[in-house]
């Protein structure tokens, strides 16, 4: 049985760093859960993430990227960095299937176990079966529409829930304030 969930998208616009998931996660063919909450804080607020993939997966990795945030304080593309290090060489790891977005009020990293710490050029990042969905709706939405990053997030989100069947509209979306 294949486990899918997930969409996560992070928008980064006008001082603002908004990232938001939805709540849906399948097991093979079946809606097993409709309201699971995958973006997380961490460093007192100071840093968001969010997951997509096998869930127990994700929460180990989430797990160790809290300790990495307390090796590197401050410093969250170190920690991101030495995440996907670890995770691309330990032999535990290496099987993990997870995929993970990172935010604070400086950076947009996607960190992956094939060691690829990624920023993107436009502050928009999308992961998980609609995350592709959601990232072209983000993108227009943020040329072409006079809205908050929270908001983009929030309807590019919710057009990914009208295509991807693997993505619902229970969404969750958490901000913070960016550094120039």
């Amino acid at each position: 049985m294949k486990i899918r969930s997930t969409t996560i998208l992070t928008v980064r616009k006008d001082g603002k760093v908004a990232i938001g998931g939805d709540g849906q996660v399948t097991l093979d063919t079946a809606v097993v859960k409709s309201d699971s909450v995958k973006i997380r804080a961490l460093n007192e607020g100071k840093v968001l993430c969010g997951f997509a993939g096998s869930g127990a997966d994700a929460f180990a990795l989430l797990e160790r990227f809290e300790g990495k945030l307390r090796d590197y304080p401050g410093n969250v593309p170190r920690a991101a960095t030495e995440l996907a290090k670890e995770w691309r060489m330990d032999r535990a790891l290496r099987h993990l299937q997870a995929l993970m977005v990172v935010v604070d009020p400086k950076h947009t990293l996607l960190v992956s176990g094939t060691g690829d710490v990624i920023q993107p050029t436009d502050g928009i990042l999308g992961i998980g079966s609609g995350g592709n969905y959601a990232t072209a709706a983000a993108r227009a939405l943020a040329r072409h529409a006079e809205l908050p990053a929270n908001e983009i997030v929030l309807r590019s989100l919710e057009i990914a829930a009208e295509i991807d069947i693997y993505t619902n509209s229970n969404i969750v979306v958490e901000e913070l304030e960016c550094l120039n």
